[in-house]
């Protein structure tokens, strides 16, 4: 396989390149939109839902047939600080769960039909912690983001991103914290569990790192290189390449949100592609939805990561496309529109 980038430059000319929408689809989509056997807005916001999946598919009556869901797993240092009600170990336990058929994200892609990999990233080897060092290297963060960007399968029609990784709600918040700005408080909740005395050390950890890197992150991927985690840069990745193939994507919680705003503080407009499957229980979910300017498709309260929530929405973009492509149009049923 040839190796679509070798260095962070490299891959911010990729981002700059992407492919966009097909307008003369989606005009087509619109039309057809307009003809189906429904009061015009009867759908709502599904009907705006299949002509942006149309035009990324080049498809004015497109099918959904291939979901595929992908789970990245990293470990991370700055679980040295005491973020977390849960020690490291449980990383490498949980993607053994995910293998073995017995969580959440697997009962969910298997009720949507979606094809649901695991790639675990250098579990014995946690990124550095970020208070004391940048997380990654340029050249971890490359492979990081080839490990997420080969990840994809070209014959998908949709993509969920998920993630496991203790300590990744101190890094999200981190990248949050320096790419959008305001306090450390606005951006860190309690992730896994934490107590209170637990929250306010990770709320100081979250200011200490983005502290320690502000001078060093000129875009997002400065961001992720200093701050994220292996499992996050490998969700960039994915959900770069997922661009490249014009495949849609569904974004998931806070964590996977965060990795997804690093291109679209990289490249205005990266993100296009993507709509926000829920808003997550995390309390900074809303606030970086609201930044990304990403309306939820669903909001059930679920604070679990794994791509759970943007899995569960692949049904109703499946519904969305499922109206919009199997509708009959009044000439085709042969009902007066007017």
């Amino acid at each position: 396989m040839t190796q679509a980038f070798a260095t962070l430059d490299q891959f911010r000319s990729i981002l700059a390149q992407a492919p966009t929408a097909d307008l003369e689809t989606r005009k087509e989509a619109e039309a057809r939109n307009g003809q189906l056997t429904k009061p015009p807005g009867a759908l709502g916001r599904l009907e705006d839902l299949a002509i942006w999946y149309a035009g990324w598919r080049g498809d004015a009556r497109p099918q959904i047939s291939a979901p595929q869901v992908v789970v990245f797993a990293g470990n991370h240092g700055v679980t040295a600080q005491g973020v977390s009600a849960f020690p490291a170990e449980v990383t490498e336990q949980m993607v053994l769960n995910f293998q073995h058929g017995g969580a959440a994200i697997n009962q969910l892609s298997k009720a949507f039909g979606a094809k649901m990999d695991v790639v675990a990233l250098s579990l014995d080897t946690p990124t550095a912690d970020f208070t004391q060092a940048p997380a990654m290297s340029e050249a971890e963060l490359v492979d990081a983001l080839l490990t997420g960007w080969n990840a994809v399968d070209p014959n998908a029609d949709l993509l969920v991103t998920g993630e496991m990784g203790i300590g990744n709600t101190t890094s999200a918040a981190a990248i949050a914290l320096a790419l959008f700005g305001g306090d450390a408080a606005d951006w860190t909740g309690r992730g896994t569990g934490v107590d209170d005395a637990g929250l306010e050390t990770k709320t100081r950890v979250v200011a200490q790192g983005e502290a320690l890197h502000a001078e060093a992150i000129k875009d997002g991927l400065d961001a992720l290189r200093c701050l994220g985690g292996r499992e996050l840069a490998a969700m960039t990745g994915a959900i770069a390449r997922a661009r490249d193939l014009r495949i849609p994507v569904i974004l998931d919680g806070f964590i996977c949100c965060a990795a997804a705003a690093c291109l679209e503080q990289t490249v205005p407009f990266a993100l296009d592609h993507c709509v926000a499957g829920h808003v997550s229980a995390e309390a900074a979910h809303p606030r970086l939805l609201n930044a990304l300017n990403k309306a939820p498709l669903v909001s059930l309260g679920l604070r679990l990561g794994e791509g759970s929530g943007a899995a569960l929405a692949i049904g109703v973009l499946k519904g969305a496309v499922a109206c919009h492509s199997g509708m009959a149009t009044f000439a085709e049923a042969g009902v007066s529109d007017g």
